[in-house]
C-alpha cells in the first residue's frame, strides 16, 4: 500500500510538472493536484486544512500584502520610471561596456522594483532602446536587461525571503528579513558577478556590439514609438525628459529605513531608533511619504495600495497557499517523510535538490516560484534534521528558482524584453542561460 501511495506522489509531480510546461494556471494545477492525493490517499481534510492554514499566516500577509502595495504606489506615480531616468541618464554612449553595466543597473533597480516583469518592463523601455542604437544587437540589448531580473531576490519585499523569515521565526523570534537578505547576500552577489562575466564573453563571440552601429534605426519598419522618435538616426537624450529627483528617491525610502534599522550600529542611534520596524511599516512609512512629496491625492494612492495588496494575496500569496495545498498531497501519500528519512541518510543530495530542481523548473516553466515554494514548504522545514540551517537553504532554493526564471525564454519578463527588442525570446534566453546555469553550479557546490 505505502509503494502505491509512493507512486500517486511520483504522478503527481510528474503531472503538476506537464501541466506547468502546458502553461495552465499555476495555482489551479498545485491546489487541484495536491487535493486529488488527499482524496485518494482518503485524506481530503489535509488538503482543506492546508489551504486555510497558509491562508492566514499573519507573517507573509503583512510584508508581502504592503510590499505590492507599495509598488502599486510607485507605478501609479510614476516614481518607478523616475528612479530609473534617474540612474540611466549618464550612461549615454559607452560602448560596449553598455552591456554588463545595464545589467547591473537592472539588478539594483529590481530590488527596488522586486517584480522581473515590471523590472524590465520599466529598465527596458528606457534602455534597450538606448542600447540598440549605441550599437548593441537587439537580442543582447534584451538578454542585458533580463539577466538581471533576479535582483529581487535581495528586497525585502520578496516572498521568498518573507517565507523564510517567518520559517526561521517559529524558533528564533528576533528573525528578520533584513537576516534573511544578509544569508542570501553573498549567493546573489557571486551570481550577479558569474552573470556579467558570462554575458560579456557571450556578447564577444556572439558579436552582439558593433561600434557606429544603429540597430534601432534598422528596426525602423517595425518600431514602436520610441523607435519612431529615432528614426532620424538623431541622439535618443537630444531632449531629454526632465527628471524630478525627490520622485525617483521614493522607490528607495523603504530599503533605506530597513537598511538603517536592521543595522545594530546604526539602529542604536537615538533619532535613528524609530526605523526599527517590520517590513509592513516600512513599506507603508514609504507610501505616506510618497504622498507628501508628489502631492498626489491621498484617495488614490490609497485606493491604489489597497488594490496592489488585492494582487499581492492573489498572485503571490495564492502560489504560497496552492503550495501548501500541493505538499499536503505528497505528505497525505507518505512521501514527504519518504523523502526526508531517505535524504537523513543521503544529506548530500540535499543542496543538489535544492538548487537544480528549482532551477530546472524555473526554465521549464518560466517561474522559479512554484517549486521552490514547494520545496521550501516540504523539505527546508526540516533542514535541522538534514544538517542544514534553514535559512541558508531556504534561500539558496529561492535564488535558485529565480535563476532557472531568468534563463526561461516563456517567462514573462523575457517576454517583455523580446517584445521591446523585437527579437524572439529564445534568442534572448539562449544568451542568459549559461550564466545562470553557472551560477546555480557554484552556489550548490561551493556556498550551500
Amino acid at each position: 500500500m505505502q509503494t502505491f501511495r509512493l507512486f500517486l506522489a511520483l504522478a503527481g509531480i510528474v503531472a503538476v510538472v506537464a501541466l506547468l510546461i502546458m502553461k495552465k494556471d499555476t495555482k489551479t494545477v498545485l491546489i487541484g493536484v495536491g487535493l486529488v492525493l488527499c482524496v485518494l490517499c482518503l485524506k481530503p481534510l489535509d488538503g482543506l486544512n492546508a489551504f486555510t492554514s497558509y491562508m492566514t499566516k499573519a507573517g507573509l500577509i503583512k510584508a508581502i500584502c504592503a510590499s505590492m502595495g507599495f509598488a502599486f504606489v510607485m507605478k501609479f506615480t510614476e516614481c518607478d520610471r523616475a528612479l530609473v531616468n534617474l540612474l540611466t541618464r549618464p550612461l549615454g554612449n559607452i560602448g560596449f561596456l553598455l552591456i554588463p553595466i545595464v545589467v547591473a543597473l537592472t539588478y539594483f533597480i529590481n530590488i527596488a522594483i522586486p517584480s522581473a516583469a515590471g523590472c524590465s518592463a520599466a529598465v527596458g523601455a528606457t534602455l534597450i532602446p538606448v542600447m540598440m542604437a549605441a550599437g548593441v544587437k537587439p537580442e543582447m540589448a534584451g538578454a542585458a536587461v533580463f539577466a538581471g531580473t533576479f535582483g529581487g531576490v535581495l528586497s525585502p519585499g520578496s516572498a521568498h525571503n518573507v517565507f523564510v523569515a517567518d520559517m526561521v521565526k517559529a524558533h528564533n523570534p528576533s528573525y528578520t528579513v533584513q537576516d534573511v537578505i544578509g544569508v542570501q547576500f553573498s549567493s546573489a552577489i557571486t551570481a550577479l558577478i558569474v552573470v556579467l562575466i558570462v554575458i560579456s564573453i557571450t556578447a564577444i563571440v556572439c558579436k552582439d556590439y558593433t561600434k557606429g552601429v544603429n540597430y534601432l534605426a534598422q528596426k525602423e519598419s517595425g518600431a514602436n514609438s520610441v523607435a519612431s522618435n529615432s528614426a532620424d538616426g538623431s541622439n535618443l537624450d537630444a531632449q531629454p525628459q526632465k527628471i524630478n529627483v525627490l520622485y525617483a528617491l521614493m522607490p528607495l525610502v523603504p530599503l533605506v529605513i530597513l537598511i538603517i534599522g536592521g543595522t545594530s550600529k546604526l539602529n542604536t542611534i537615538s533619532f535613528l531608533k524609530w526605523t526599527k520596524m517590520g517590513v509592513a511599516e516600512a513599506m507603508l512609512l514609504g507610501a505616506i511619504v510618497t504622498i507628501v512629496i508628489t502631492m498626489s491625492n491621498p484617495q488614490k494612492i490609497t485606493k491604489e495600495f489597497f488594490k496592489g495588496m488585492g494582487s499581492a494575496y492573489a498572485e503571490i500569496i495564492g502560489i504560497i497557499i496552492a503550495a501548501g495545498v500541493f505538499v499536503a498531497g505528497l505528505s497525505a501519500c507518505g512521501a514527504i517523510d519518504f523523502v526526508i528519512e531517505w535524504l537523513k541518510g543521503e544529506q548530500g543530495y540535499v543542496k543538489f535538490g535544492g538548487t537544480f530542481v528549482p532551477f530546472f523548473m524555473g526554465v521549464v516553466t518560466g517561474s522559479g516560484d512554484a517549486a521552490s515554494m514547494a520545496f521550501n514548504t516540504a523539505v527546508t522545514v526540516h533542514a535541522d534534521a538534514l544538517g542544514f540551517e534553514q535559512d541558508k537553504l531556504g534561500m539558496a532554493v529561492a535564488i535558485s528558482g529565480a535563476l532557472g526564471r531568468s534563463a526561461s525564454p516563456i517567462a514573462g519578463a523575457c517576454i517583455v524584453c523580446a517584445g521591446l527588442a523585437m527579437v524572439s525570446p529564445i534568442q534572448i534566453a539562449k544568451r542568459t542561460a549559461l550564466g545562470m546555469f553557472l551560477s546555480v553550479c557554484i552556489i550548490a557546490f561551493f556556498i550551500l
